[in-house]
Parts: structure tokens; sequence; C-alpha cells
């Protein structure tokens, strides 16, 4: 058993043979018999020693190879340096120099294949897995720092918005703000790239309206990833912190057909237009019964749970399809968080078809071990061919072809050959398909000067800057469907071109 006040007592003298020997700091989480049952969150944040001693891990390399994985690239070796002091408020400091959504890219960024990745100390140890962790650091200041803002609000009340939404207090997330330029920026879409370019160009000085197509801000991270992966009072807090900013949100706006992006510029006065509109576009199979009843894109699915509330019978805004047993197809994060989400909502049974193996999933390996804790069945090596109906209309179940895996395609992944003769029948009356998203193509249609590829997906520069005149773009309408932290990523790339065209320097 390691002496961790003894390690506490004495981190900075740490040799890196001391650091090495210290165990990686396992997640807390709820018990998954508990946790499929409700819609809190899952993970549940490392306690201060924990923090510590995690921290204490890392090796301060001087050549910093996990800065370089980080798509905003924070500086992660002295954000870490300062927890391991237990200077949580330095660390803070530190990250929203290049990241204002810790507590959310804490929760939902695939740091295992990104900062944490190439990790000296995970290479050291020749596991991706033993290597530092970073994003569990990253929450855990992130939420040490809510919690500090929250606790005079509630000793005294929270501030009502101008949205009537609860807020902290303004002093405890103050930033600083330029003389006002007199230019105005539109951004379209409130995802985050969207957000990360109304703050950094309104710290510029410039006047910033958000103009988003749902009811509520916060884009994918709203609709998209469940509440008991990402609470949505975390994307709500962003958001208010914005509106003290003096960023003004329009909600329920659609640019595009009836409020054209030309109108933006033309008619509204607007010197600089961001689009960061995602890719909400679901892919469908095209196989035979995908319009029968029961049948859901992972998009719909998951938008009437998160943004609507279907799990909360009693005040939904949307109903909720009875589901006994339930399949989801496909094998990325969107089919995770699909899978989680029908079992939450009262499915006897949810089972994964996935035509590779567990080996190939794209799904973060955290979130397909908490799916299969929580009792989600993987079919692997199986795909439906057809979706059958028992003459009503509904969903019964779907014809299944199994796999085997051939040779390696571009992707790298071996590709799955199909074994002819292999069909056979399995009953479900949900079927959920989850096999990605395209870009919506509206704004391509109403806008013909915006140049895009085959996919829709917006043609930018270096600078995210777009084939029409003083229109930027980023996120996952110029990626396709990407992560959180490459979306921020564009953003600041973005925005600083904003600021430097309208301060007449580019």
């Amino acid at each position: 058993m390691q002496d961790h006040e003894n390690i506490l007592q004495n981190v900075q003298k740490l040799t890196p043979r001391e650091r090495m020997a210290i165990e990686v700091q396992e997640m807390p989480c709820q018990d998954p018999q508990v946790r499929a049952t409700n819609m809190q969150e899952v993970a549940l944040g490392y306690s201060e020693t924990q923090a510590r001693l995690e921290a204490a891990r890392c090796l301060q390399c001087k050549t910093a190879p996990c800065i370089a994985g980080c798509p905003v690239s924070i500086n992660i070796p002295a954000f870490i340096g300062k927890v391991a002091e237990a200077d949580y408020a330095a660390a803070a400091d530190i990250i929203k120099e290049s990241n204002l959504l810790p507590a959310i890219c804490g929760r939902v960024c695939p740091q295992e294949v990104q900062c944490q990745a190439p990790c000296t100390l995970g290479k050291s140890l020749k596991s991706v897995d033993k290597a530092v962790q970073i994003g569990r650091l990253e929450r855990f200041v992130a939420d040490w720092e809510r919690k500090q803002a929250a606790e005079p609000a509630q000793a005294g009340g929270a501030a009502a918005t101008d949205t009537g939404r609860s807020a902290a207090p303004a002093e405890a997330a103050e930033v600083a703000i330029a003389a006002p330029t007199g230019k105005r920026v539109a951004v379209v879409g409130s995802g985050p790239a969207g957000l990360t370019v109304a703050a950094d160009v309104r710290r510029a000085g410039h006047e910033v309206v958000i103009f988003e197509a749902f009811q509520k801000p916060g884009g994918v991270m709203v609709y998209g990833i469940p509440e008991f992966r990402l609470p949505k009072a975390i994307v709500r807090e962003e958001a208010e912190k914005l509106e003290r900013m003096g960023v003004r949100f329009e909600l329920n706006t659609l640019v595009g057909r009836t409020r054209p992006l030309h109108s933006l510029i033309e008619q509204e006065g607007f010197d600089a237009v961001f689009l960061g509109v995602g890719a909400g576009l679901p892919k469908f199979m095209n196989i035979p019964g995908e319009i029968l009843i029961g049948v859901f894109s992972a998009n719909e699915y998951l938008t009437r749970a998160n943004l609507m509330k279907a799990w909360d019978s009693a005040k939904a805004a949307t109903p909720l399809y009875p589901s006994k047993k339930v399949a989801v197809l496909g094998g990325g994060n969107v089919a995770m968080d699909a899978a989680r989400m029908a079992l939450r909502l009262g499915a006897e049974e949810v089972h994964v078809l996935y035509r590779r193996t567990r080996a190939e999933m794209p799904a973060r390996a955290e979130e397909v071990e908490h799916a299969m804790e929580e009792g989600i069945k993987f079919q692997f090596l199986t795909n439906p061919v057809e979706i059958y109906s028992s003459g009503d209309g509904r969903v019964a179940g779907v014809v299944a072809q199994s796999y085997e895996l051939g040779e390696p395609d571009s992707s790298g992944r071996r590709r799955p050959v199909a074994i002819p003769g292999s069909e056979t029948k399995i009953a479900f009356d949900t079927v959920i398909v989850a096999l990605g998203n395209e870009s919506n193509p509206l704004l391509a249609k109403t806008t013909p000067e915006l140049k895009v590829d085959k996919w829709s997906h917006i043609l930018v520069d270096g600078e995210q800057r777009s084939s029409m005149d003083r229109v930027w773009a980023g996120g996952d309408i110029v990626l396709g469907a990407a992560t959180v932290i490459l979306a921020m990523g564009e953003g600041r790339r973005a925005a600083a071109s904003i600021n430097a065209a309208l301060a007449g320097k580019a």
C-alpha cells in the first residue's frame, strides 16, 4: 500500500521513478445496477486526494508531447503541477487561457486518443491506459471552480438572467473585455465551436449575437450528449457566462431559408459571420423497413430524450415510444449513448449490433465498458439487411447477416465481409440507427456562393475562412462529426482570424 500522505507532502521532491510507481487513480462511478435506472451522472469525479495523487504521476517532461496532442494547446504540465500543489485556482487560470469549456471537455473529450496518447508516462509504462489521466484532472479543476462560484449564490440567492435562467454571481466569472469597437459579429449555432468564437470575439470588444435553431443553447452538448454523461446545468452555465459578457442569444432562429445568410450581412449589418451549425443530418442504411414505426435515427431519439426530456413522462415535451427490446445499429459514441439511454427509458433488453468486433469499435473504451456493465448486450460481426414488420406497420425485428473480417480498409480497420446464407431473424420492437451524421445541406442550397464538398461540408482555408466574403466556418459543418475539443480548436482559429480582419490586420 502506497503512503499517499507522504507522497503529497513531498510531491515536488518526487523522482521520476517514484512518480511512475504511483497507481492510476480510477474514476469513482455510480453502481451499474443503480445508474441504469436513473439519469444522474455516471462518473462521480475525483476526490481531492485522488486528483493530487494523479497529478503527482506527471513527469513534468520538458518536451510536453501532451500539449501537441491537445487541439487547443492547453499547457497541461503547468496546470497539472498546480493540482499536485493543491493550487486549484492557478490550475483553472492556466486551463482557461486555452479552453473556455473545461468542465465539458473533461467529461466528453476522447483524451485517450488526443493529449493522453503521446503522454511520456504512458509510453514508458507501455500502455495509454496508464498515461496521466489528463481529462479527469481537467474535470476536477473545472468542478472545483464551479463549486467555488456556486457557494456565494447558494448563500445569497442566484441572480436571474434575461432568459429566465438563474446564474452564479457575475464576479465569479468576470472576463476582461476590450473597449467597444462598433463591429458586430453573428455566430450561427451555439455548439462548442460557436460558443468558443463568441467568447473570443466578445473579449476583443465586438458585439456578438448567437443564432440558435433550438430552444436552448449548447448544440450537440444539449441535444446529443445524455444527461448521465454531461449534466445540462454545466452547458447552461457556459451560456450564462457569455450572457454576462454581453453576448446575446436569439433562440428558435434558423438561418438559411426564411432568414438567409446574406441578410445577416446586407440587411442586418453584421461585419462578420461564423457558421458553426454542426452535422445534424443522420445517415441511414437504406435497407427495406427503415420507414416502419419504431425506427429512429439516434439524433431524433437522443434529442427527444435530452432536449425534450422524454424520460420524464409526467413533464415531457414530447411523447415517449414504448420499447421492450431495442436494437442499436452502430459502434460509435452515439450508438453507446442511444443504447444506454434506451435502457434508462425503460427497455427490458438493449442490443448493439455491430458488423466488426470490439477491437474496431470507434466508441471510447470507457463508454463501451460502462454499457456492458449496465447490461447492454453486444452482437459483434452482425448487421441488419432488412427490418421487418408483423403487418401492422410497426417494427417486429431485423433480418441480420453474419460477417467475418477481411483486409484493412482506408480507415485502417479490417473490412467486414458478409457471410452468404447466414441471415437470421431477431425479434425487436425498436430499432435505433446510429451510423453517424452528415452536414445539413440547407445553408449550401440557400447560399450558392458558399463552396462545399460532396458531403455538404463547408470548405475553408487555414484560418477557417469560407469562400464567401466575411463568412468563417468551423466545427462539424467543416470536419464532419468530430469531437467537442476539435470543434473548439477550429473556433479559436476562426475567432483569431475574425478579430484580425475586424482590426484591419488581415
